[in-house]
């Protein structure tokens, strides 16, 4: 019998370093800063404005849902940078330019299987649930390129948003704000304490009443995350797998199999990448946890 738990588990990672590489990538952060973004924030706030193109139409308090546990001031400060949505839509030209270039200067052996998997992965994207997944929505919606690697490449970030999209309706689900939920994903992780969520944002005020709120809850004790927190963020993990086994259901275990085997070797080198442009603690779901 299939195990779709593990080929799931397995996958995401691919999908996850298939992706966020470009987020810290020296090409994409100078087009950014060329375009106008200040100096020492065109990484973050240009992966803002391209990330959320295909909602900022909505505006800010829309992409601010999405976005889950990003700072709220950096997304409101990317829409009063832009000014229009239209100018996100340029954005995320340049981001796809980068990663074109990225792509074929890093890890030229992922340009054949993400042109050969985008004709396979679009059929299964387009079958998978919108319901609750707005942000995955948003991004099906948008002209897809016709070039075959960078259709491949959407196709991919597609079902990162898909299970992205799962795994927050779970934590609001388990009752959990952004802050609380970072807290805890990072002491699930073993980071020093508040790295992750300081590294998306969170503000300082945020961040203190996670701690209390999470105290209440019984979540936290003297100042660490109990084991009862752990658990439940490592429930959060377990479920967020288990419905997201879909798309590699329908995609079928042999093309499943395949596709980790293509894109496992690269996505090691682009993850080295990640170390290299930001440091070894960035992209968790892209990493084995021991």
């Amino acid at each position: 019998m299939t195990d779709w738990l593990e080929i799931t588990r397995r996958n995401a990672r691919s999908v996850q370093t298939t992706i966020g590489w470009i987020f810290w990538d020296p090409g994409a952060v100078e087009r950014y800063r060329l375009m106008g973004l200040p100096d020492g924030f065109a990484g973050p706030l240009g992966y803002i404005a391209s990330r959320s193109a295909p909602l900022a139409g909505a505006g800010p308090n829309a992409v601010i849902a999405a976005f889950g546990s990003i700072s709220r001031v950096g997304i409101e400060g990317a829409f009063t940078l832009m000014g229009s949505p239209e100018r996100f839509r340029d954005f995320w030209d340049a981001r796809d330019a980068a990663v074109t270039e990225g792509l074929r200067t890093h890890v030229p052996e992922l340009i054949d299987p993400l042109a050969e998997y985008g004709e396979l992965l679009w059929p299964v994207v387009e079958r998978l649930p919108c319901v609750g997944r707005v942000f995955f929505g948003a991004h099906l919606a948008m002209p897809r390129s016709p070039d075959p690697v960078m259709s491949g490449w959407h196709a991919v970030n597609c079902l990162r948003e898909w299970r992205g999209d799962t795994h927050w309706a779970l934590v609001v689900a388990a009752g959990l704000t952004h802050p609380e939920a970072s807290i805890l994903h990072n002491a699930w992780l073993g980071y020093e304490p508040d790295w992750l969520a300081k590294s998306r944002g969170t503000t300082p005020d945020d961040l203190q009443q996670g701690w209390a709120s999470l105290a209440k809850k019984g979540l936290v004790a003297d100042g660490q995350v109990t084991s009862d927190g752990i658990a439940l963020r490592q429930r959060l993990e377990d479920d967020t797998d288990r419905l997201t086994t879909l798309p590699w259901e329908l995609l079928g275990e042999a093309a499943s199999v395949r596709f980790a085997e293509l894109f496992e070797p690269p996505c090691a080198t682009l993850l080295h990448q990640v170390d290299i442009t930001a440091g070894t603690n960035y992209q968790p779901a892209s990493r084995e946890r021991h």
